[in-house]
């Protein structure tokens, strides 16, 4: 089996970026949605996208985003890929030049394949845990038996996970990344570096 990738989301300041990339991150994650407590603005992460070193890739996660702003958004901040995490349909997934992920946010009695099926230019879908009235960052998993064994797509496994049980998650769901956010938090938007540490050993299996 090929290394499980992975990303540290809801990066707030250039440390923790650091931190994550220096525990072995392939990806950081940036919240542009105003009602998160992750959430940063256009200079903020473009003042930490300035200082990250070469191959990381930067994530921008929207939620229902106005199209002509998310344009505006990409025409000033570096993003390398694109993550949907609210009720996007696929054609409001196009057109933006960049390469995209689309959150599907899972419960029982999910389509998850026919998900995959629909979002077909997607390059990959993240599987987070539905709690009703919260795009995302819940700290809570769901059931990963809920996902099918053969999909169309990458899947990026998401939704409370820890050091404690991100090993397991792997082992079951077989994914193609896993991602994390509150997880190796200390409080909403810090990260605690420890965790960060202690998280990346568990994927990395050291």
């Amino acid at each position: 089996m090929s290394a499980v990738r992975s990303k540290i989301c809801g990066i707030t300041r250039i440390e923790d970026a650091l931190a994550a990339v220096d525990a072995g991150a392939d990806a950081i994650g940036f919240v542009f949605y105003p009602k998160s407590p992750r959430a940063v603005t256009i200079e903020q992460a473009q003042a930490i996208i300035a200082q990250l070193p070469p191959f990381v890739s930067t994530v921008g996660l929207f939620v229902n985003a106005e199209r002509e702003a998310l344009k505006a958004l990409l025409g000033v901040v570096p993003l390398d890929l694109i993550q949907f995490h609210g009720d996007e349909t696929p054609e409001l997934c196009e057109g933006y030049q960049r390469p995209w992920i689309k959150a599907l946010r899972v419960q029982a009695g999910d389509d998850i394949a026919a998900s995959c099926a629909l979002y077909d230019r997607a390059c990959g879908i993240l599987l987070d845990t539905y709690v009703a009235g919260i795009p995302g960052g819940t700290g809570e998993t769901f059931d990963w038996a809920l996902i099918p064994k053969q999909l169309s797509k990458p899947i990026i496994l998401a939704g409370g996970l820890t050091s404690a049980n991100v090993s397991q998650a792997i082992a079951q769901v077989r994914p193609y990344a896993v991602d994390v956010s509150g997880g190796v938090e200390k409080s909403k938007g810090l990260k605690d570096h420890d965790k960060i540490r202690a998280f990346m050993s568990a994927v990395h299996g050291v």
